[in-house]
């Protein structure tokens, strides 16, 4: 999940009630080479960011050093940070930041990039290794993705095995950091892998810059919405993704403390 402008407003009171009352939330065919979504925002019709009131972003090495205090002026009021991919590899700015965005009181959780040609108890081995319990931190995040260009995982990926090692590697979180882990999907790994399967009841933050959530990931449940991958904030060069959250101040409030 790499650094993955504007978008088209729907009426402003038909997302807020719905936000209002909502909640947090083929077997045998494999995937190789699968289509991203384009970045192509021109023809966006659906609820717009900007009718959300929680926004924040995620961030890896490729934002380079952040600083976080100006980030917090800005306005965001959550990050997702990189920390480690596979069973060996950890984010090399993932220390800096876990700390940084901490002490400047930005509301932060780590997430974990699948290698899907490891084991899941060494991918979550790794991950509990290097992100420490902080029982004031987001949720962690199990970061699943098709990836057809890897040089050394040629591994095709058949619905039921994934889904299986996903419960796996879930499980395994929940039980070590104590809090219900977010799964992060993109369009493509979604209606390949997860539409339908049994792990709907984890809340999901789904990744979607040309259509709003309901477009292609039908009618499910979403708690984080990636709706940019090319946004600018004070306190970082370049570009970050932005996410929005799928509920009011009171809900996000509730969110935070575990509710």
């Amino acid at each position: 999940m790499h650094a993955r402008s504007s978008l088209w407003p729907l009426a402003r009171s038909f997302v807020l009630v719905a936000a209002a009352a909502l909640g947090l939330a083929a077997c045998g065919t494999g995937i190789s080479n699968l289509e991203r979504p384009r970045q192509d925002n021109h023809h966006f019709t659906g609820p717009h960011p900007e009718d959300f009131q929680i926004h924040g972003i995620d961030v890896s090495k490729y934002q380079g050093d952040i600083d976080w205090d100006a980030v917090r002026r800005s306005g965001v009021q959550f990050a997702w940070i990189k920390a480690t991919e596979g069973g060996d590899h950890i984010d090399s700015k993932f220390r800096q930041n876990w700390e940084n965005a901490r002490a400047a009181g930005v509301p932060r959780g780590a997430y974990h990039f699948v290698f899907w040609c490891r084991p899941p108890h060494e991918e979550i081995g790794w991950f509990k290794q290097n992100v420490p319990v902080d029982p004031d931190a987001l949720p962690p995040v199990l970061d699943v993705e098709a990836t057809p260009t890897s040089k050394t995982c040629k591994r095709k990926l058949y619905r039921e095995e994934v889904v299986r090692e996903m419960r796996e590697m879930l499980q395994d979180m929940e039980r070590h950091y104590g809090k219900r882990p977010v799964i992060y999907s993109t369009v493509d790994f979604y209606q390949s892998i997860l539409h339908p399967s049994e792990l709907d009841d984890y809340p999901i933050w789904v990744r979607s810059t040309k259509y709003p959530p309901h477009v292609p990931y039908a009618q499910r449940k979403w708690t984080f919405w990636q709706y940019q991958s090319d946004g600018t904030v004070p306190g970082i060069r370049g570009k970050v993704d932005r996410n929005a959250f799928y509920g009011n101040a009171a809900q996000w409030q509730q969110f935070l403390r575990g509710r």
